[in-house]
């Protein structure tokens, strides 16, 4: 999984997560930034902040059983798909050798605005093109082969967020963990009433379910579902 921010993943795509995790999938996850400018308490420094939401994305994660959590501490709402950033994801793939990355959309989605903060589309293009071509290209970024990093290639990448979603994950048996993943982000949840901010998050996965065609009562996380084989 790469995403821009801390919550990211467990906002959309922890229910499937929590399936992977629990099928005997190893599921790692590379945050490029520290969330350093997200919380609402100004008391807190922006170093702080940082630290906090790192510990909280670690929570989260072994909620779900995740193997490992990488940050690249990249700034938090400046983020730009570089040449730095798409070598810095790559390195990450060729160390871990992800048959499938999961990643937010680059392209904006304007039914859903928020998923499309600026971030997360320079996030994406940035994964798309460490993807392919940079992580199994050789002699793209010299340097990594010099840290001893062969080149990888990815089959398939799943994007969050976007406008053209084509494949549905039912996670409807594991949306309580979810919920407990989220809850370990208090640093940005904490000012939300419990009850309503599950009933959002039941609508959306129900309004995912029924674009799936699926019967009511089920819940889905979305995809647009990329093969790079």
């Amino acid at each position: 999984m790469v995403t821009a921010h801390p919550d990211d993943v467990d906002f959309g795509m922890a229910g499937t997560v929590a399936r992977w995790t629990a099928a005997g999938v190893v599921v790692s996850y590379c945050i490029v930034t520290d969330g350093d400018a997200g919380g609402f308490d100004p008391s807190i420094s922006r170093a702080d902040m940082a630290l906090l939401r790192q510990r909280e994305q670690r929570a989260a994660g072994a909620v779900l059983g995740v193997d490992e959590v990488v940050f690249l501490s990249y700034p938090d709402g400046r983020v730009a798909p570089t040449l730095e950033l798409r070598r810095d994801i790559s390195r990450v793939i060729r160390r871990l050798k992800p048959t499938v990355v999961l990643t937010q959309s680059p392209v904006r989605n304007f039914e859903r605005i928020f998923a499309s903060h600026p971030d997360h589309l320079a996030v994406g293009e940035a994964t798309m093109c460490a993807v392919y071509p940079d992580a199994r290209n050789q002699f793209a970024h010299p340097e990594l082969l010099e840290e001893g990093w062969p080149e990888h290639s990815v089959q398939e990448v799943w994007i969050a967020g976007g406008p053209s979603e084509n494949v549905f994950v039912d996670v409807t048996d594991t949306f309580e963990r979810k919920l407990q993943a989220l809850a370990c982000h208090l640093s940005q949840i904490s000012h939300h009433d419990p009850a309503a901010f599950e009933e959002r998050l039941r609508s959306w996965g129900q309004a995912k379910a029924a674009a799936a065609g699926w019967p009511q009562g089920r819940m889905a996380e979305g995809f647009q579902r990329v093969n790079t084989g």
